[in-house]
């Protein structure tokens, strides 16, 4: 008998016992580190935090306090004043104007943000040479601030370009474009409308340029014309960006500093919140009043970005 035939004879019986498997991992374990996973993204924050803690929360901490005393910056003794700095800035007109001349930024701001919609939808469609115009509208973003205020300076002064472009046009008359303090605010607002129409329109162009084709072209098979593809389609899809631009044109009216610096340095009424406050803190030694006047640039920016978000709440945005 071989002994392939005594292995059938013997049958099952004969088979060997399969090894026990393994021990599984004890449940303890698993929970264990369920519960340490939590733990692990802070780990990879923990950088990132510590310095936005010691270099934006911790100085505006300190900023907080010199609003409340008359500290000049350099003597070693601060005597606190309660908040009579808050008071001086909203009583006294020569640091209240500020907030006028802002207005005329925020005005100044719409229309920015109306001709970038208006340039970002006409691009988004079939237009000619609209590489060239997104090019040419773009540029001016990417031209330094003081190369542009010396530019718009040669452009404003009297007997320049614009007054030149008028007389082109039949106005032979000549304004003080910068002298004038009911025109200087106005002059030096358009030039930041051409500088930063061009980003606006890039943040606009690619929102649009998200929208599915086919929505465009059930609307026009229902014979809706431009406007209303703007109107039902485009606008809705892209009001998040719209919002954000919102309040992006809005802090930056209040924050203006570089252009009316270099044009004017803040004469003929043309003093901003930031130009006002950097001539308080370095100028006049008077870091307390010029650390109240950040503070409620601060709180009006928070201020304004929480109205927003109450009249305008983040949508989610479904487009098929």
């Amino acid at each position: 008998m071989t002994a392939l035939q005594k292995d059938r004879k013997q049958g099952p019986a004969a088979v060997a016992p399969a090894e026990p498997a393994a021990p599984m991992k004890p449940a303890l374990h698993r929970r264990t580190a369920r519960r340490h996973r939590w733990f692990t993204p802070w780990l990879y924050l923990l950088v990132p935090l510590a310095l936005l803690v010691t270099f934006t929360y911790l100085p505006i901490v300190d900023m907080l306090g010199y609003s409340l005393t008359d500290w000049d910056g350099l003597s070693p003794t601060k005597e606190n004043v309660g908040a009579d700095n808050y008071v001086q800035l909203f009583t006294r007109p020569e640091l209240f104007k500020v907030f006028l001349v802002s207005g005329v930024y925020l005005a100044a701001s719409f229309v920015q943000i109306a001709a970038a919609l208006y340039f970002a939808t006409v691009l988004s469609f079939n237009t000619k040479f609209r590489n060239l115009f997104k090019g040419i509208l773009f540029f001016p973003y990417l031209v330094n601030g003081v190369a542009i205020g010396f530019v718009f300076l040669y452009f404003f002064q009297p007997g320049g370009t614009l007054d030149s472009v008028l007389q082109l046009l039949g106005y032979h008359g000549r304004q003080m474009w910068l002298g004038d303090p009911d025109l200087v605010n106005k002059s030096l607002a358009g030039v930041s409308v051409w500088r930063y129409t061009g980003l606006n329109m890039v943040l606009f162009l690619g929102a649009i340029q998200s929208i599915p084709g086919h929505l465009y072209e059930a609307a026009a098979l229902d014979g809706a014309n431009r406007w209303q593809q703007f109107r039902h389609i485009i606008a809705p899809s892209i009001k998040p960006i719209i919002s954000l631009s919102a309040i992006l044109a809005i802090s930056g009216s209040l924050a203006v500093f570089e252009i009316p610096y270099i044009m004017t340095g803040g004469a003929n009424g043309s003093e901003t919140f930031v130009i006002q406050t950097v001539k308080l803190a370095f100028r006049f030694d008077k870091v307390g009043l010029a650390s109240a006047s950040a503070v409620v640039l601060l709180a009006v920016i928070l201020l304004v970005t929480w109205i927003q978000r109450r009249l305008v709440p983040e949508e989610r945005v479904e487009l098929s």
